[in-house]
C-alpha cells in the first residue's frame, strides 16, 4: 500500500473498524473512506454497487458485520446469517466489479468446528460440526472465506480472509443481552461493585447513559443474576466457567491486519490469535479484581458453555514475523478505564 492509496474500512465506527482507522492514521495513510451505515446500508446491493463505482477504492478492509455473544447470536439467528450474507457478499462483488486491488475480509474464530483439535490450525475448516449456538454467524462467515477464496481461484482476485480469536478493546458493545464475554463482565462485575457499596444513583445513571433504561434498578440487576445475598452481593453468570478462552486487544489485531495488507501471501486465509488462553472462571476473577467487586461469583451450568475451547494456531501470522504487543491484564484495565470515561459524566 502507498501512502495515497484509496482505502476504504467498511464498519469503520465498530470495534474492529474504528481500531484500522486508528492505526492507518498512525501509519499516515490519510486517503480513508468510510460510510456509516445510514449513509451506505451494506445490505443494498445496489447502494453498494453505485458506492464502489463512485468511489473505486484500491484496498477494502470488510470489517462491518453484525456481530454479538451467545445469548444475541442464539436468539437472533437468521438476523445474523441473512444480514452478514448480504453485506459480504455486496462488498466483495463489488471489489471485484471494480477492481479494487486488494480486499481483506474479517472472519470469525466461530467458522471452526466445536470440537476441533486444539491448537487450531486454518486446515481444520469444515472438518466437524459447528457450535450450534453461533451456528448462523459462523455459516456466514465461512461463506464469506470461500467467496473470497472463488474470486481468488477463479478471477484472480487478491482476496483474503483473516480468522481473529475472541477480540476487545475500546468501543467495545456493553449491552448485556448482546455482548461478548469481556465486556460483558466488565460492566456487570462493575454494577455488581455499585451495588455493594450501595451506590444506586450511579447504577441508575449508569444504565439510564447505556441503554437509556429508568425502571426498577433492583428488578433489572436481578434479571442480569446481580442479587443482594446473605454476606454480600452475588454475581450468577451463564455455564461453569471452565470453558477455555483466547483474547487479542483489537489494536494488535489492527497493527496485523495492516501488515498483511502490506504482505506478500500465499494462503487465502489465516488465523490472528495471541496463542495463549485461561478459562471463563480465571478471566472473571481478573475482571473481579480489576473493576473491584468483592462479593460471590456463582456459576449457572444450566446454561450453555459452547465450545469447550478455542486456542487459535497464528504460527503462520508469527513466522511472517507479526507477534502481539499487549498482555491481558493491560489490556482490561485500558478497557475498563475506557467504559468509565464513557460513563463518568453520568455517574459522577
Amino acid at each position: 500500500m502507498n501512502k495515497n492509496d484509496k482505502i476504504y474500512v467498511a464498519g469503520h465506527n465498530g470495534m474492529v473498524g474504528s481500531a484500522l482507522v486508528r492505526h492507518l492514521l498512525q501509519e499516515d495513510f490519510e486517503n480513508i473512506v468510510t460510510r456509516t451505515s445510514k449513509e451506505l446500508d451494506l445490505r443494498n446491493t445496489t447502494s453498494v454497487m453505485e458506492f464502489f463505482k463512485k468511489e473505486k477504492p484500491d484496498f477494502v478492509f470488510l470489517a462491518a458485520a453484525k456481530v454479538g455473544g451467545i445469548v444475541a447470536n442464539n436468539t437472533y439467528r437468521a438476523d445474523f446469517l441473512y444480514e452478514n450474507l448480504m453485506i459480504q457478499n455486496n462488498v466483495i462483488h463489488a471489489a471485484h466489479t471494480f477492481k479494487t486491488k486488494r480486499l481483506q475480509f474479517l472472519g470469525s474464530s466461530c467458522i471452526y468446528p466445536k470440537l476441533a483439535p486444539q491448537p487450531i490450525k486454518e486446515d481444520y475448516l469444515l472438518t466437524g460440526l459447528l457450535e450450534p449456538t453461533n451456528e448462523p454467524y459462523a455459516i456466514a462467515k465461512i461463506a464469506g472465506i470461500k467467496l473470497c477464496e472463488t474470486y481468488r481461484d477463479q478471477y484472480g482476485d487478491d482476496f483474503h480472509s483473516v480468522m481473529p480469536t475472541n477480540l476487545y478493546g475500546p468501543n467495545d458493545n456493553y449491552d448485556l443481552q448482546k455482548s461478548h464475554v469481556l465486556p460483558a463482565l466488565i460492566r456487570k462485575l462493575f454494577l455488581a461493585s455499585l451495588l455493594e457499596k450501595n451506590e444506586i444513583e450511579k447504577i441508575k445513571n449508569d444504565l439510564k447513559s447505556q441503554s437509556g433504561f429508568e425502571g426498577d434498578v433492583y428488578e433489572f440487576l436481578n434479571q442480569q443474576g446481580i442479587s443482594i445475598k446473605e454476606g454480600g452481593v452475588e454475581v450468577r453468570l451463564w455455564g461453569s466457567g471452565s470453558p477455555l478462552r483466547e483474547f487479542l486487544h483489537v489494536d494488535d489485531l489492527a497493527k496485523g491486519c495492516v501488515f498483511l495488507m502490506k504482505a506478500s501471501l500465499k494462503a487465502s486465509f489465516l488465523n490472528i490469535g495471541k496463542g495463549e488462553d485461561l478459562s471463563i472462571k480465571e478471566l472473571a476473577e481478573k475482571v473481579k479484581y480489576i473493576v473491584g467487586f468483592e462479593g460471590a461469583i456463582a456459576w449457572d451450568d444450566t446454561k450453555p458453555d459452547g465450545t469447550p475451547r478455542k486456542l487459535m494456531d497464528s504460527s503462520k501470522m508469527f513466522d511472517l514475523g507479526w507477534k502481539p504487543e499487549i498482555e491481558l491484564d493491560e489490556g482490561i484495565q485500558g478497557v475498563f478505564e475506557n467504559y468509565l470515561k464513557t460513563t463518568e459524566n453520568a455517574i459522577y
